[in-house]
């Protein structure tokens, strides 16, 4: 039976949960982590897939739908696809959008080597072996379709940018979709290494020293990696799910507070949402962005994003006392970041609204979410996620809560200004030390 609770009891009924070491996952390596597709892309804050699957298993049979409304890196996507459910996906985010096409369309592994092929084929003057004076030609005639973006010329070198605007309008002239979207994905999770990016750092830092690697190089061997986990995933997924994958599965670019999906159809949501300060990690995408005219701007970028800045003007309903109470101890420390907040856990209750319209009866949504710091001044993100949602009608169905063996993730905020910080700085604090999932019925 699901637990009944009112809100100030919701402080003291956290305090009750221990951390569930069979939900941290300590036993798996980094490789069972990204087995099948999930390794395809680098993504910020994306949570394991064995534990979208656990939960997908825990609460869904074969054929039911489940819906990522923050669906990031496509992690429960695929996993649904894998357990032979229903899914709809859905994020703001357009390199989210891309990655998540990518991984979760099976290939069919001989369309998929020839394709490659002959993309190869049409790049093989890039190769370092290629007649240097022959090669120098060939660039300059295709100069005219070098990327002049200045943001690209302030992250990319000369000879880097040249050559992977050459790789792009390859990819772009490959007619078939999915096939596009794979060599897309492979081509923006090069980026980072081709750019003049710290490698060690998550936040954007130039090092105007590093040794940037020859780019087809480095194309070739993301395509390869890829091209073997496709080839794994195909003959993972049934032939039902590959057979009807248009029916299987919706992708697209939306709101969480707007899916596009009919009342009570939903059997369960599996969902890791943005953190409280997603515009920060709007950054780590912009290499993408920019490559890719997804935006003309960060600014631009980072106005869809629940939480920023941008959104001044938004009418505030936080629809908690644990909010309320936050927001106030906040606003002594910085005024900027309570009404950030305030934004924050307005268009969160709106997301959740939202999801108490499109699950069935009985239907659960499982939020994973941490908790964090800000110049000394909690921020229960968990709580007032259970007492939002409890206002709006759900009811509690339990709590989980588990430490992080790792996330790509800035892990440390400093505690005077409260930017992330370096886990190397002796006064840092951790950022989300754990997390929870928090199981709501309605």
């Amino acid at each position: 039976m699901p637990l009944t609770i009112q809100k100030r009891e919701i402080v003291e009924h956290f305090k009750q949960y221990n951390e569930d070491n069979s939900w941290a996952f300590w036993h798996l390596k980094p490789s069972q982590t990204n087995y099948l597709t999930h390794g395809y892309h680098r993504y910020p804050a994306k949570f394991i897939p064995q534990l979208a699957s656990r939960l997908i298993q825990n609460f869904t049979k074969k054929g039911d739908l489940v819906c990522d409304p923050f669906m990031g890196g496509g992690t429960t996507i695929v996993e649904s696809l894998v357990n032979n459910r229903k899914v709809i996906g859905v994020d703001i985010n357009e390199v989210a959008w891309l990655i998540t096409k990518a991984k979760a369309t099976p290939i069919e592994p001989t369309l998929l080597n020839k394709e490659i092929k002959n993309l190869v084929s049409n790049l093989y003057f890039l190769e370092p072996t290629f007649d240097k004076k022959q090669k120098r030609l060939i660039n300059e005639e295709l100069s005219k379709i070098e990327k002049r973006d200045g943001k690209i010329d302030y992250w990319f070198k000369k000879e880097a940018k040249e050559e992977l605007a050459i790789i792009i309008d390859r990819i772009l002239k490959v007619k078939d979709e999915n096939i596009r979207f794979f060599f897309l994905c492979g081509f923006s999770n090069i980026l980072k290494n081709c750019s003049i990016w710290l490698m060690k750092s998550i936040k954007p830092t130039r090092d105007i020293n590093k040794e940037i690697p020859p780019a087809f190089s480095i194309f070739k061997r993301q395509i390869t990696m890829m091209q073997n986990r496709n080839k794994i995933y195909y003959g993972t997924l049934s032939n039902e799910v590959k057979s009807y994958l248009s029916d299987c599965v919706q992708i697209k670019i939306g709101d969480a507070r707007k899916v596009n999906v009919g009342n009570n159809e939903v059997n369960l949501v599996v969902t890791s949402p943005p953190y409280v300060t997603s515009y920060e990690y709007a950054d780590i995408h912009q290499l993408t962005v920019f490559w890719l005219n997804y935006a003309k701007d960060l600014d631009e970028f980072r106005k869809k994003f629940i939480g920023t800045s941008h959104h001044d003007d938004k009418r505030i309903n936080v629809n908690s006392e644990i909010a309320e109470e936050t927001l106030s101890k906040l606003a002594k420390k910085s005024l900027k970041k309570s009404k950030e907040v305030a934004t924050y856990f307005t268009e969160m209750n709106e997301s959740f609204n939202e999801m108490y319209r499109y699950l069935k009866k009985d239907g659960k949504a499982c939020i994973v979410i941490g908790n964090t710091n800000f110049k000394g001044v909690d921020i229960p993100n968990a709580e007032v996620f259970v007492e939002q949602m409890t206002n709006i009608g759900f009811r509690l169905n339990n709590i989980i809560r588990r430490r992080i063996p790792s996330k790509i993730l800035p892990s440390a905020r400093d505690p005077i200004t409260g930017k992330f910080t370096s886990i190397k700085n002796p006064n840092k604090k951790l950022a989300y030390p754990t997390e929870y999932i928090i199981i709501m019925e309605k």
